[in-house]
């Protein structure tokens, strides 16, 4: 072998070797980048489930909780109350309504209902003679699908009324067909899930990717001389390097919800 395929020789290898260099540092970076995507991803369902958990919290004990052991009780266990707001209104002269405004408790429901589900309504399109529904309870619906059909006053035509939201149907009004309906009367209750239903409760104050706990604060603050609870959690060490805390945009600082100065829960992936 001569000199010159003896370099050749060397130079395939030296190609050979940096580009698999370059596919691996390539891949490399691509796994990585998925990861913190992914790891993301399961930081923001956490704190989404935090949030609603302490919103719920608070309506119910009047105050926000730094405790992870009372705040995941509180999900697993606790029970809250079915209100109904209600308006009452009577003349009470020179033109004038006195309106009295009347909260009633219809019941109870688990706080994980709560805070995981969401529930809508289909309420009448108008005032006419209901025709039938389309729907079961129990039965999955998505956007579009007929909900229930009516023929509105003054109208022989049959109107189709189609569904705005996907979700469960979990009960239907008591009417049947021919029975006249007015519009904005609920026909048909439905839910869904509003956050991550598959979250680690047992571990939610855990991140993700870290092991870490997340930071919790609660504390009051004073607005207008009132004081009023402020609540912020956020992951104390991102693994993403360009979510630093000093970084000047708010979306590219860790990952939080909240505020300690200010009345909000909004988080920052939002």
């Amino acid at each position: 072998m001569n000199l010159t395929k003896i370099v050749a020789f060397v130079l395939f290898l030296v190609a050979l070797a940096m580009g698999y260099y370059l596919y691996k540092s390539i891949a490399e970076t691509i796994e990585f980048t998925e990861n913190i995507k992914v790891t993301e991803k399961q930081i923001t369902d956490k704190l989404a489930v935090i949030r609603e958990a302490e919103k719920v919290f608070l309506e119910q004990y009047g105050r926000y909780t730094s405790n992870w052991d009372s705040l995941i009780n509180f999900i697993e266990n606790g029970r809250v109350p079915i209100l109904q707001r209600r308006e009452e209104i009577k003349p009470a002269g020179y033109g004038v309504d006195c309106v009295k405004v009347f909260i009633d408790t219809l019941g109870f429901m688990s706080a994980k209902d709560k805070i995981f589900k969401k529930t809508y309504s289909v309420n009448a399109a108008g005032n006419g003679e209901f025709v039938k529904f389309y729907v079961q309870p129990g039965e999955l619906v998505v956007k579009g699908k007929k909900a229930y059909a009516f023929k509105r006053d003054g109208s022989d035509r049959v109107e189709d009324i189609p569904f705005l939201d996907k979700g469960t149907v979990s009960s239907l009004a008591k009417v049947n067909p021919g029975d006249r309906i007015t519009q904005g009367q609920n026909l048909i209750t439905f839910w869904d899930y509003q956050i991550n239903p598959n979250v680690d409760i047992k571990n939610l104050h855990i991140v993700p990717g870290s092991g870490k706990t997340f930071d919790i604060y609660t504390g009051k603050i004073d607005r207008n001389g009132l004081k009023v609870w402020v609540i912020e959690v956020k992951d104390p060490a991102p693994i993403n390097p360009d979510r630093k805390e000093t970084n000047e945009a708010k979306n590219r600082k860790p990952l939080r919800f909240g505020s300690r100065t200010d009345v909000t829960t909004s988080g920052n992936w939002e």
